[in-house]
């Protein structure tokens, strides 16, 4: 019975490859010595030390030939990113009309909704700025109900002003040529 060179796991004669590290071993020839050089880089192309198995393509003096790169479609990885939905036209001119939804709030909802455009991209950031209108109404209701305390007004006003920077990264979204849904309104159940 014979070792593996390589990782040292007992071989019956006959076997050609390694069952535990996959090393091609010659049945009739005796074993080689471990390389000098025990770097953490195995070189793979040699035949004697560290080639895996051949899978059945390629040369079989070579080990396993991994297939043929083919390039993939890029995939968002942020399930909130709509960008790839909408037509690059349909972003490129009516980037304006999206951006006024959230510098003139509910301005730029009545001069969206007044200039008839059927863009899909013009839609979708019509429904955030709808959504980041009811949640500023809600909170202004809610401070003004609960305007005699103290701790509810400044939170109140806290959140308008986070509202008011998320409003502000979605418009250089926009500038870009992205549509994202905003960061705290997509949580917002109740207004899906």
């Amino acid at each position: 019975m014979r070792q593996c060179p390589k990782c040292g796991t007992p071989i019956e004669d006959g076997i050609s490859f390694c069952t535990t590290c996959g090393l091609k071993i010659e049945p009739f020839q005796a074993e080689a010595p471990k390389p000098k050089n025990t770097s953490t880089y195995t070189n793979y192309t040699s035949p004697n030390y560290g080639a895996a198995p051949n899978m059945g393509s390629g040369n079989p003096n070579t080990g396993y030939q991994q297939p043929p790169f083919t390039q993939q479609p890029p995939v968002s990885s942020d399930p909130y990113d709509h960008t790839a939905e909408f037509d690059p036209k349909d972003i490129s001119e009516n980037k304006v009309i999206a951006m006024l939804l959230y510098l003139m709030s509910f301005v730029g909802i009545v001069i969206a909704l007044l200039s008839q455009n059927k863009s899909p991209y013009v839609a979708f950031h019509l429904r955030q700025a709808l959504k980041f209108l009811v949640a500023e109404t809600l909170l202004g209701f809610i401070i003004a109900l609960f305007c005699w305390t103290f701790i509810v007004p400044i939170a109140g006003a806290i959140m308008i002003v986070v509202l008011s920077v998320i409003k502000i990264i979605c418009f250089f979204q926009i500038c870009k040529g992205q549509a994202k849904e905003p960061a705290i309104i997509r949580s917002l159940d109740f207004m899906k």
